[in-house]
């Protein structure tokens, strides 16, 4: 595996390699981002993961300086994973000081993250596109646990012709549900007891839709429901189209039903996607880790 800091090292790494997938990540990596790599590993012939915490997708300094970092932790799970290249640039190598170009986004993040999050897309966007205009991979991997930037980034993709197909990855989630995030180590005992509400809530509503309930109304209520009960309001909870992540009625498309909260001083998000399969709604609940997380085995 190579470790490269350059956009010039990074596209010589995957020169006349056949296909080459692409994993962004912002470092920290713990089983979801292996997922992806696993999921990139298997369909290219090279793969490439970038290491960047990105500032433009940060509403507040003090959580950018205080997002977790370990590139040296990182290296060994890339590593083992059979990732190619990382691609770990200098915030200096990613935007030069006279970069004026930044990306904007449209409807597809004015609701949920980014009407709680104003800007934060447009941070989300600009380094994507670069990453996908500098790095020119066939395929790009994402989570579904950020159900809206995953729409974010496939529409930005379609409305500036970037050739990449951006696949999503199923959320994986930890033994007691709560979606994997690095956020959750943050999490005490008490607050963790609340945070698995979400899940809860959502896998409940997984069951309405199991059972034929495509009302936008009670699945979003259900959910509220088991949030109450934990003692927690949410920030939003909306059923939302993947292709435009505009609110709907009825699950009547290929869509998801996502929910974000406060619990203590850690905000978390999660949903469940829901496709149309044979024309039947099929919600995927994520995958399931069999035991605790390498994120709390130390940093």
């Amino acid at each position: 595996m190579k470790l490269v800091s350059t956009w010039a090292d990074a596209r010589a790494s995957t020169v006349d390699r056949g296909t080459v997938g692409l994993v962004p990540t912002m470092g920290f990596l713990h089983e979801a981002h292996t997922a992806l790599f696993d999921a990139a590993v298997a369909a290219n012939d090279v793969t490439i993961a970038t290491v960047f915490v990105n500032p433009l997708q940060f509403n507040n300094v003090d959580d950018f300086v205080a997002y977790p970092r370990n590139l040296d932790r990182d290296l060994d799970i890339a590593d083992a994973a059979g990732i190619d290249t990382v691609f770990a640039p200098s915030e200096g190598e990613m935007y030069p000081t006279d970069m004026s170009t930044t990306v904007s986004t449209g409807a597809v993040a004015t609701r949920m993250e980014g009407e709680y999050r104003p800007g934060h897309f447009d941070g989300v966007a600009t380094v994507v596109a670069k990453l996908f205009a500098g790095l020119r991979p066939d395929t790009a991997y994402f989570g579904k646990k950020d159900a809206q930037q995953l729409a974010v980034v496939r529409t930005m993709a379609r409305d500036l012709s970037l050739p990449v197909d951006v696949v999503g990855c199923s959320t994986l989630r930890e033994p007691d549900g709560l979606a994997l995030s690095s956020r959750n180590v943050r999490l005490d005992p008490a607050r963790r007891s609340e945070a698995t509400a979400l899940s809860r809530g959502l896998q409940a509503a997984a069951d309405l839709v199991a059972e034929g309930v495509v009302d936008a109304a009670a699945l979003v209520g259900v959910v509220r429901t088991e949030l109450d009960r934990a003692g927690v309001s949410p920030e939003y909870v909306e059923l939302a189209d993947q292709a435009g992540a505009m609110p709907i009625s009825s699950v009547d498309r290929p869509c998801f039903l996502a929910v974000a909260a406060w619990i203590g001083e850690v905000r978390l998000i999660d949903n469940i996607h829901i496709d149309i399969i044979a024309g039947l709604p099929v919600p995927d609940r994520g995958v399931t880790l069999s035991s605790r997380s390498v994120l709390y085995g130390g940093s």
